[in-house]
């Protein structure tokens, strides 16, 4: 009886799954894919089995997908609760209202520090009771190197938010924020570290920063649009970063009397106070928005931890590369060179996404579960918000999309209506025109898999 029970299970599954891989060829044997690359891996957590697979094996170019890697790395070897620490210090000695001497910022490599974080430290000076510092301010960038873009990050990216330069102080993802309203332009932060030249002819209206002479002159031409917003990385978000606190303690009433610099710190200094963030918090602007800065920062904390300072992006994937061959991979069958996947160098394959996706999920259920809140959900939030709203993927659908010129790339979990958790990578490139089509065809096949009995 028992081994009839098995032996109709067995009929069933495969019958299922033939069904499945039937609908989702209908969708992918399209002209379309005649002249553009298409992998596919889909697995059954639940009942441990390969529903589908085509090019799996296929070096592709993973896009944001990398963050998939670099944000399971995090979680295993930095763990939710590691914290990203900016550290205030000052030296020489106080009296009345008066420091004689330095304020140093020591730099950890936190990716989502913002001007409100300063407010943090007017809080500790004012607990002090200090209004005036005769010394500089000093800033601390050894946790890292001094590079400042990915390998292989193109120059015609700049200056693009989603091309932030790295750092150990960063500060506002090392943007600057433009609003225009009404024939208003109002920037943020409100700093003097930017120039604003506004050319007011009858030109396309464009916004745009002097990258070519690496300056931070945001060029504003043509006629501005009502309620346009646009958002451009700075260079040297260190200075930034310093210019930005020295305003706020200004306008707050502590004066500095000093200039800024940056400077390693000494071993004597006093510690003042500390901004803190949870790596849990970190990943979830990591992957909900893809957040390239949030990537390249998990990788140069991994490598600062275990490989000492300065930091470097290599130290960093050479625990990404552990990970890959610790899961039954070879890593030396890809190509890693970020953290965040803007690098077109790039190359990994679905097979090796899902398979991470299917050892987080059985080995690691914390983790698996800080990864899966972490990844946008359909038609709900992060940069899945707009898709698949009017589907039975709605609400379901978990995973991490990955966008370049050419590439478009899916890649998490989702449920279906016998309750099984499916792991799945979806990687499409090499195409011309807009991503959107080819969205359009990964959304109709996880809605396959969401709709599936």
């Amino acid at each position: 009886m028992l081994k009839k029970i098995l032996f109709s299970f067995l009929i069933v599954s495969i019958s299922f799954s033939q069904s499945l891989s039937s609908k989702i060829n209908k969708v992918i044997n399209n002209k379309f894919f005649d002249t553009c690359l298409v992998a596919i891996q889909i697995e059954d957590l639940t009942s441990d089995r390969t529903l589908f697979k085509k090019n799996e094996k296929m070096l592709l170019r993973p896009a944001s997908n990398m963050k998939i890697l670099t944000s399971a790395a995090g979680l295993i070897y930095l763990g939710e609760n590691y914290q990203f620490t900016t550290n205030l210090y000052y030296d020489g000695y106080i009296s009345n209202d008066t420091l004689f001497g330095n304020i140093f910022v020591e730099g950890g490599c936190d990716p989502d520090f913002t001007t409100q974080d300063f407010y943090e430290f007017v809080k500790a000076l004012n607990n002090l009771n200090i209004k005036i510092i005769t010394g500089n301010l000093y800033g601390d960038i050894s946790f890292k190197d001094s590079l400042y873009w990915g390998k292989g990050w193109m120059y015609d990216d700049d200056p693009s938010s989603d091309a932030p330069r790295l750092s150990a102080l960063n500060l506002n993802d090392n943007c600057v924020e433009i609003f225009f309203d009404n024939g208003q332009i109002e920037v943020s932060p409100q700093t003097k570290f930017v120039d604003l030249l506004i050319y007011d002819d009858d030109t396309t209206f464009i916004v745009d920063r002097d990258w070519l002479n690496n300056t931070n002159k945001i060029i504003i031409r043509g006629k501005s649009e009502n309620n346009a917003y646009f958002k451009v990385n700075i260079t040297n978000p260190e200075k930034y970063f310093l210019t930005v606190f020295r305003e706020v303690l200004d306008s707050n009433n502590i004066k500095f009397l000093g200039e800024n610099y940056l400077k390693n710190i000494p071993a004597d200094v006093f510690y003042i106070t500390s901004v803190n963030r949870k790596y849990s918090d970190v990943i979830v602007n990591l992957n909900k928005n893809s957040d390239n800065l949030s990537a390249e920062m998990t990788l140069y904390t991994i490598a600062e931890k275990y490989s000492g300072r300065p930091a470097t992006a290599e130290n960093g994937i050479k625990f990404i590369k552990e990970l890959i061959d610790s899961i039954g991979f070879q890593s030396s069958n890809y190509r890693i060179v970020d953290g965040s996947g803007v690098s077109h160098y790039n190359v990994v394959s679905a097979e090796l996404l899902t398979g991470l996706l299917k050892y987080l999920y059985k080995k690691y259920p914390e983790k698996f579960r800080a990864l899966y809140e972490s990844f946008p959900i359909a038609g709900v939030d992060g940069t899945l918000e707009n898709r698949m709203k009017e589907s039975k993927a709605y609400n379901n659908v978990h995973a991490k999309t990955g966008t370049l010129t050419g590439v478009s790339c899916i890649s998490g979990y989702v449920t279906t209506k016998r309750n099984h958790t499916l792991a799945f990578s979806i990687m499409m490139q090499n195409f011309v025109g807009s991503a959107k089509r080819v969205r359009d065809f990964q959304d109709k096949i996880l809605e396959l898999l969401a709709e599936t009995k």
